[in-house]
Parts: structure tokens; sequence; C-alpha cells
């Protein structure tokens, strides 16, 4: 296995060449193609002034450029920084201050906003890519001058190589600090678990910038498969790629899964090449897992991860049991365990429900910065608090529960809105499904459910209430039931929970 992520593109193109490594808007790159191109942009990034350790940020949706930038500056020994593009000019001027970023990389239609502040920031340039603009470098000018031949710089595994920041739910974002070692480790295990090889072809419009599709692009380059990557996710679009490119797995997020299933064009599209598929960043209710299943003829794999272990901490291996519901079983050389949330150094029995915690190469070194957080993140022995709340049955198997912090507590219980989720979802006439809280001055807190019916379906709100009153206890049972055309997400399309109130309907 590999120790660093710059030596990742010259080891593919070495033994894959001009095979075709990725798909982007119709064009086809060779392994070949990709490494001479972060090589001229590794020596274009010298040229800028770019050392071993310094920060570089990659501010950009799924772009060509967006895996030039990547690899160039972990051949140049630099630290990558991934921004979600999602993230407003305000947002992106405090994590650059954070990390003391020299370096951006974006996109034309960013350009004006970075330039704004720029100056109240430690970057020294604002690379662009797609056009020029006056006080900026050229991504193209900096490819066309830099030379072809690049000897990356040699790094160690333990060294750091991504600063990768939180969601930021409560207060600033906090910047995960991720070694080399980590990363790479991560790929490598999910691409062993997943039996990823170079016959492989894989759809996904998951973000670069996000873990798992950093995990995604990387595990495709180590193991030479072809990667067909989306700008952007449309489930008409993924349906074709799939077909056109004979796609051997399709990667995503339970809103895509929903929503291709809820499209009356996949009955047109031929999806048997399809031999497994893999689902996370959320909970997918059991009931669309196996819809899923049905429909794209497959294996429908679930997963768990987050920014702070470099991707992915637990999944289903290829060739063994796929449990539904499940979050699989610990990636190799990774520890999970289920611990007291009062007392994070007791393990829990089977089937107890606690807080998930991880330990192993893939844990993050610390957030940048910030010792207070990272100690109250990871216990003195390395075991990290991940805030899922959790169980693990008799055969090692994990299942997520909820997350801490979404957890509704109403007249005295605890109802975690994942379980109502997967319940509402098994309804027929049900697309999508998202549940949160809302104020009660008797109770506390009451559950709401926020529904996306499938085309055609009525919107019948007892008829889902009584589906709900048949499958959970009374005080489960959501109070509330609005029927909403779509649910706010994130650039990956996980669900928003605590953007769920912007959709309330208001008294006239």
């Amino acid at each position: 296995m590999l120790n660093t992520l710059g030596e990742v593109l010259p080891r593919a193109a070495a033994l894959f060449g001009d095979k075709t490594a990725l798909i982007f808007e119709g064009r086809a790159y060779s392994f070949n193609a990709l490494d001479s191109l972060t090589n001229r942009f590794a020596n274009g990034l010298q040229a800028l002034g770019v050392e071993p350790g310094n920060r570089v940020s990659i501010y950009s949706g799924n772009a060509l450029e967006w895996i030039a930038s990547y690899h160039a500056a972990l051949k140049c020994g630099a630290v990558v920084n991934p921004i979600n593009v999602m993230l407003t000019p305000d947002e992106v001027r405090f994590v650059t201050n954070d990390c003391g970023a020299r370096i951006i990389v974006a996109p034309l239609d960013k350009a004006d906003a970075l330039l704004s502040i720029k100056r109240d920031t430690p970057l020294e340039h604002v690379v662009v890519f797609g056009g020029s603009i006056a006080g900026s470098q050229s991504f193209d000018d900096l490819v066309a001058r830099g030379q072809e031949r690049f000897q990356p710089i040699k790094r160690l595994p333990a060294d750091l190589s991504t600063i990768g920041y939180t969601s930021g739910t409560t207060g600033h974002p906090k910047g995960a600090m991720l070694s080399h070692r980590a990363v790479v480790l991560n790929s490598a295990m999910t691409a062993n678990l997943h039996a990823r090889t170079a016959a492989d072809t894989v759809v996904t419009a998951l973000p670069c910038a996000h873990v798992y599709g950093n995990v995604v692009m990387n595990g495709a380059l180590l193991t030479g498969m072809t990667l067909v990557l989306m700008p952007r996710f449309d489930p008409v679009v993924a349906l074709g790629l799939i077909e056109q490119h004979r796609a051997t797995m399709f990667e995503g997020v339970p809103t895509m899964y929903m929503y291709m299933l809820n499209e009356p064009a996949i009955e047109r599209h031929h999806l048997a090449t399809l031999t497994r598929c893999t689902v996370g960043g959320q909970a997918m209710p059991v009931a669309k897992m196996e819809e899923a299943e049905t429909r794209f003829g497959c294996p429908l794999l679930e997963l768990w991860g987050m920014t702070e272990i470099a991707g992915l901490g637990t999944t289903h291996p290829v060739y063994g049991f796929n449990r539904h519901g499940s979050i699989g079983v610990p990636l190799p050389y990774v520890e999970c365990r289920i611990a007291a949330v009062d007392d994070p150094g007791r393990s829990l029995a089977p089937e107890d429900v606690g807080e998930l915690m991880v330990r192993g190469p893939i844990v993050m070194q610390g957030y940048f910065g910030n010792d207070r957080a990272t100690t109250e993140t990871i216990e003195p022995d390395g075991w990290m608090h991940t805030g899922d709340l959790a169980r693990r049955d008799a055969e090692g198997y994990f299942y997520v529960v909820d997350r801490k912090k979404d957890m509704i507590i109403t007249g005295g219980f605890n109802i975690y809105p994942a379980e109502l989720e997967r319940v509402i979802a098994a309804h027929p006439a049900v697309a999508m499904v998202a549940v949160g809280s809302q104020p009660d001055p008797l109770k506390g807190e009451l559950a709401k459910a926020y529904v996306v019916p499938k085309t055609g379906a009525s919107k019948d709100a007892e008829s889902i209430l009584m589906h709900c009153r048949e499958h959970l206890a009374a005080y489960k049972v959501p109070r509330m039931i609005q029927f909403v055309d779509d649910l706010p997400k994130t650039s990956t399309g996980k669900v928003m929970r605590r953007e769920l109130k912007n959709l309330d309907l208001r008294p006239d």
C-alpha cells in the first residue's frame, strides 16, 4: 500500500497508463493525462511559491480542475483544504484565516467574491479556472507554462495532508487534521471491502470536497477504476450515465436514490450492469433500500463515516452479510465500540444504545488550532467521540440510532427522527421524508414529519398517520405532517434537519 497521497497518481499512471481514469461532462481523461496535468499544475504552484506544509484551499464543485488541484498540491507536499462549495464568502474568509491558506483555487464565478475578501486573509493568490479576471492567476496559464515532469516532494505517512472543516452546526466550523496515512488507508480499505478493481466503472455526483466523495475519487485512482463524475446530481442524468457507460457501481446519499426511484424515466433505463451500489451520509430507510435493490438489481451497501476519520469508519463487505439498517462492520485496522453516554470509558453490552466511538490510524490528529475541542473529542487512550447514538449486535454489526443532537424529547420520552423516517418511508405514497421537532408548552417537543409525496400520489396525511400507529409506539407517532415539494439538503444531498423549520407553513 502507498504511504502518501502524492504517490497516488504517479503510481496509477505507471500501472494503468492510457486506460480511462475520468469521464467528466462528456470528455474522457486517461491516467497518464491526469498525471501529466497535475505535474504541470504542481510546477505552476511551485512557481507561485508553494512550499511543503503550505495550505492550498480548493473552493469548487466537482470539476477536472478540482482533481488536478488536489493532487498537484499534494505532489508539492502542501496541505489541502477542501472547502464546501456552498459556503458563503464570509465563511470562506473564516476557513482560510483559520488554516492559514496561501493559495485558493476556484471557478470563475467565485472569483469576484474571493478577490473581495483576499485582503482580509493570508491568501497570496486566487487561482481561477473556466476563464480569467484581473487580480487572479489563471489555472490554464499556470498549466501551460508548467513542465510535464515533476518529482513529488517526499512526505511521511504521519505528516498532515488535509485540513477538512466540519459543517459548523454550532459556532464556527472546526478543521479536522488528517494525515496522509489516514486518507490513503481509508480509501484503500474501503476499496478492499467493496471489491473495487480496474474492471469497474463508477458513476457518482458526490462532491470531491466531501470525505465520502474524496474516498470514491481516491479509491478509483488507487484501483484503476473509471470514475464517471457528475458536476451535480440529476436523477435523469445519473440513470443515463449508468446505462451509457455500463457502470458497475453507483455511489450516493439516500436522497439521490430516492429521487431516482421517484423518477418515471427509471423504467426506460438499462441498469443490469450494476453489481453493487453504496449509500451513506445519512441513514436510509430499510424499505427504500429494498426498493432500490429491486429496481437496480444489485446489493446496496450502507456505510458510515465522518470528516474526522477521513471518510468511512464502517461498511458492509461485498463478500459478506449485508444487513439493511446496519452501517456494517469496522474497516480493517479500525476499532469501534458503543460507550455509555455519561461514561465514555465504559463499553455497553450488545443491543444497548450508547455513543459510537472509533479508534485507529484513520482518526484525525485533532482540530487545527483548537486544543480544547480536540481534548473534548479524543480521549487520552485514542478513542474518538462521534456524536452518534448507536448499538452493536451480537455478531459485531453496528446500527446508528440517530445523532445525539437530533434526538427529540417529548414528555420525557426519547424519540429518534431516523426511526420515524424509516417507518414513514415505507408508506407507498412517500418519496422522501425528514422528521424534525416543534416546541410544545406541555411536552417540551413534538415530532413533525415533512413528506415529499411520490409522483402522482395523493397527499393523505391521515393514511400516513395510520401507518405510523401500526408500526410505532403511540408516543413516537408524529403529531404533525406537512407535505413539501423538497427537503433542505447539503451539497452532498444530506437532509439538513435543522433547516426543516424554514418549511413550516405560516398562518395567513
